[in-house]
């Protein structure tokens, strides 16, 4: 197990090796929204395949309480049978105290998450369907598994609906901000923005990353964009061209929202991991992941859930100009 003591440490920004940092979360993010659950071995196995190809952010799995989410009734057993590489974060998603408990303790087991994650939604309609609490409510409960959570992990903040609301509509910048503030005077550097029913733009991607850019430079970016509309890939170019060095992306673009929710049309998945990766080493800019394997894995997990998911170069083949193209630094 990777000394926790050590994470603040941590260096926070992309390695030497690659100019961006993929998180891949098919293993949980993407399971979330399959009524298939999947054996502990089975996600094992993938998280390994995963961080064999090269990623350096895994999101392993949740604490969520297994008569919410059954898919994560086994989160102890798959983190307890991973073997630690060294410079790869094993995320997983914290609902509650309960589940910051649960990973302190399997963290002082000796195995267990090296990251994890904590939710707002910047809208009160969503936090009250979502989360089942008011955003103030949700705030107290941040308050609280920060504090059970100590220094050892190192914490993700995530803003859901940042960019627009499936029942408000518009989200007021400001306030995302303001969520960004408030999760950096609880010493939370890493930030997610959630586009959870895909209404972001390149225009308000730029405008919002440039804003909190000013606001809160010590800050680190992660751009986590649904597909809904088409305009994951554009919005992740956007996001790297305002300075986001880190994103959330999904083998086979699965999942995005727990299975009986049907905002957004019922389609909020997230951009497609060998896609993305695609992409932005077509515009020569390094991901650090191994592209065979990336492409074995995306194979695998349509093997695994049964069906063609939503990846394109998965069945086209990845770009062959491919190491010809000027670097977008």
């Amino acid at each position: 197990m990777n000394d926790h003591a050590s994470l603040s440490a941590v260096r926070e920004t992309a390695s030497p090796s690659r100019d961006v940092v993929i998180c891949e979360c098919f293993a949980r993010d993407g399971l979330q929204h399959e009524t298939q659950v999947l054996e502990a071995g089975v996600k094992a196995g993938l998280i390994q395949q995963i961080a064999a190809a090269g990623f350096e952010r895994i999101e392993a799995t949740s604490y969520s309480n297994p008569k919410v989410v059954p898919q994560f009734a086994d989160a102890s057993d798959v983190l307890r049978t991973l073997p630690r590489e060294a410079g790869v974060f094993y995320k997983a998603t914290c609902a509650n105290v309960r589940a910051v408990e649960r990973a302190v303790a399997d963290r002082e087991a000796g195995f267990g998450a090296n990251e994890i994650s904590f939710l707002v939604s910047a809208s009160e309609s969503h936090s009250l369907k979502n989360l089942k609490r008011s955003r103030a409510d949700q705030w107290d409960n941040v308050a609280s598994m920060r504090a059970q959570a100590g220094d050892g992990f190192r914490i993700v903040g995530t803003i859901s609906v940042a960019f627009g609301c499936p029942f408000e509509g518009y989200v007021d910048p400001a306030q995302v901000l303001r969520d960004v503030e408030r999760f950096l005077s609880l010493g939370i550097r890493l930030v997610a923005l959630g586009d959870t029913t895909g209404m972001a733009t390149p225009a308000s991607v730029a405008a919002l990353a440039g804003q909190i850019a000013r606001a809160c430079p010590e800050v680190e970016l992660v751009a986590h964009f649904h597909d809904s509309r088409g305009t994951g890939l554009v919005n992740c170019v956007a996001a790297y061209d305002a300075g986001v060095r880190y994103f959330d992306s999904a083998l086979g673009g699965v999942g995005g929202h727990p299975a009986g929710l049907t905002y957004g049309g019922g389609y909020t998945g997230n951009v497609c991991t060998e896609d993305l990766v695609n992409l932005f080493e077509s515009m020569g800019i390094a991901t650090g992941i191994d592209l065979k394997a990336l492409l074995a894995l995306a194979n695998t997990c349509e093997t695994t859930l049964g069906r063609k998911l939503l990846g394109h170069v998965t069945h086209t083949g990845l770009n062959p100009l491919i190491g010809l193209a000027t670097a977008v630094k």
